[in-house]
């Protein structure tokens, strides 16, 4: 077999490994097999599967690739990579930290139940079957936050006290409502209503007391030694500066150090982005005072939302515009729609403003752009125009759903998680994009587009304040709210989330500013030739990838 057949057939088992690995992922990505089953959690099974990760890694080091085509030679890095970053993670048993209200298991269940599927009888059954035996899955994540806390890994206390209102939230939900019960079946099915009892049956008598003794643990056990909030980071658990720059490489891609981020975030908060604002807020507002730009932004009345149904009609509008715009910035197009959809209320009070799951690869699911219309008369209409491009078009549906269509290349390319900073830096530069291709329709949304950039700028300062430098939670909130135009509460709920998902946040800035590099220096070398559409193909051509091997690739572009 050929040096390049040999890599096919790796890729292939990785991804097969992948699947057998999480069956809730191959069950979400459309393939039924492991319906029945559940992704182990044991530190068992996490150290058998370190043993298959580091063999397929030597086989893939030991091969040739001097005749691997561009192609072949991206996707043998890659799979090196990736499957370093799943190694790494084990070692640096990152599960004993999952108790948070955003990687959590018990959050990660309750946002994809609603997106998975069984799509024939035999799908239905394996799903009651599953359905039982997640409370195996979730005594199993307690068991490794207890190893965790032995080894003095405690958690935020404020992201215990986020996980507890998210369960209460669904134990407190009836259950004609429950999505485990409400679990999409085979269409027209004359067993469904029996398949129904039985999953409700699954729920009362085995699920939610799962749930319920896994907020025991929670409350019990781990919110009296939980990290206060003068504490949240990190740095204030041993080794904790060391694990949050394994994540800031596993997020980023790179290693850089969190000094160097955080003077990057300070610099764009405090010189570049004022001006911007004084600009366009004397054109709106009449007004060049910094202070009182922000202050309009937050609490004029007429820039509030009345109702949830007003925050869908906007999304709605600029999901349509972006859509019919698309074709004259982007030469490749997805072929899976984008639906914009409601965040479930159990989940709403502690997620995001808004998030997008990508389109299923058999074509059973679009890409879902979900909006949070909890508290809407809170909520600020600038934002949701930049908001929308982020999520939706030409932000994460358009590279995901590229990505996922891309069946030429193998699936771990196609269907990866990994590359935050790739994934998240594009969205992010899709909001300044938007600008050019005339999305944003007045000064109110282009203002929303910096509170935006502004945001992810002070991302840079507060994650790396909190994680590395050991700023308090409180602190963290006061930069945001000095210096990003965002509701309190919104910024609250934000702070949370870097302090659950340490260095995550990081990626955003950093991904936006490679992919702003790469194409101002694109234009400089390429001049005349230069053509937006065919720089956007060379940037999402090669489905999900590094920002190491995109800067490759955009380099290496002749502007054909």
């Amino acid at each position: 077999m050929t040096s390049s057949g040999l890599l096919e057939d790796l890729t292939e088992r990785y991804w097969q490994a992948r699947l057998e690995a999480s069956p809730l992922t191959a069950t979400f990505l459309g393939d039924h097999r492991y319906d029945d089953r559940l992704d182990d959690l044991s530190e068992e099974a996490e150290l058998r599967q370190r043993q298959i990760w580091v063999q397929l890694r030597d086989e893939a080091n030991s091969l040739e690739t001097n005749d691997f085509d561009e192609t072949d030679r991206v996707t043998h890095r890659l799979l090196v990579d990736e499957l370093s970053e799943q190694i790494n993670a084990i070692d640096d048993r990152f599960i004993e930290l999952g108790s948070d209200q955003m990687q959590g298991i018990h959050a990660e269940l309750l946002t994809m139940v609603g997106q998975l599927q069984a799509p024939e009888p035999e799908h239905a059954a394996m799903a009651v079957v599953r359905t039982r035996a997640i409370g195996t899955m979730l005594d199993q994540a307690t068991d490794r936050f207890r190893a965790g806390l032995k080894a003095g890994r405690t958690p935020a206390r404020t992201c215990i006290d986020r996980s507890i209102n998210q369960i209460d939230g669904y134990l407190a939900s009836p259950i004609e409502s429950d999505p485990f019960v409400n679990l999409t079946g085979p269409s027209g099915w004359d067993g469904e209503q029996q398949w129904r009892d039985e999953l409700r049956s699954a729920v009362e008598q085995d699920l939610r007391p799962a749930y319920q003794r896994y907020r025991a643990v929670l409350s019990d056990e781990l919110a009296p030694v939980a990290r206060d909030d003068d504490h949240a980071g990190l740095c204030w658990i041993d080794g904790g500066i060391e694990l949050y720059k394994s994540l800031i490489r596993m997020h980023t891609g790179l290693d850089i150090d969190p000094q160097v981020l955080h003077d990057i975030g300070m610099k764009e908060v405090t010189e570049k982005l004022p001006g911007e604002f004084i600009a366009i807020g004397q054109r709106a507002f009449g007004t060049s005072d910094l202070k009182e730009i922000f202050d309009h932004l937050l609490n004029d009345a007429d820039l509030r939302y009345r109702d949830g149904e007003e925050i869908l009609a906007d999304a709605q509008r600029c999901l349509e515009d972006a859509t019919n715009e698309m074709g004259n910035w982007f030469t490749i197009l997805p072929e899976a729609p984008c639906e914009l959809i409601p965040v479930p209320d159990y989940l709403a009070a502690d997620a995001p403003a808004a998030y997008y799951m990508p389109p299923a690869p058999d074509g059973s699911r679009p890409g879902n752009y979900c909006v949070n219309l909890h508290n809407p008369t809170t909520k600020g209409r600038a934002e949701t125009a930049s908001i929308a491009f982020h999520e939706a078009i030409p932000g994460h549906h358009l590279q995901l759903a590229i990505a996922t269509e891309r069946s030429d290349l193998p699936a771990f390319r196609r269907l990866s998680w990994s590359h935050t900073a790739y994934v998240e830096g594009w969205a992010l530069y899709t909001e300044r994009l938007a600008e050019e291709m005339g999305l944003y329709r007045s000064d109110i949304e282009l203002l929303g587009m910096l509170a935006s950039d502004a945001w992810r700028a002070c991302r840079l300062v507060v994650d790396t304040g909190l994680h590395a430098l050991g700023w308090t939670r409180q602190q963290a909130i006061d930069f945001m709210v000095a210096n990003a135009p965002v509701s309190y509460d919104e910024i609250v709920t934000e702070i949370d989330r870097y302090i659950a998902m340490p260095a995550q946040a990081l990626a955003y800035k950093v991904g936006q500013r490679e992919i702003m590099r790469l194409r101002a220096e694109s234009e400089a070398r390429l001049g005349d030739r230069f053509d937006i559409s065919k720089f956007h193909d060379v940037v999402l051509g090669a489905a999900t990838i590094s920002l190491t091997v995109l800067a490759e690739r955009v380099e290496a572009w002749d502007g054909d």
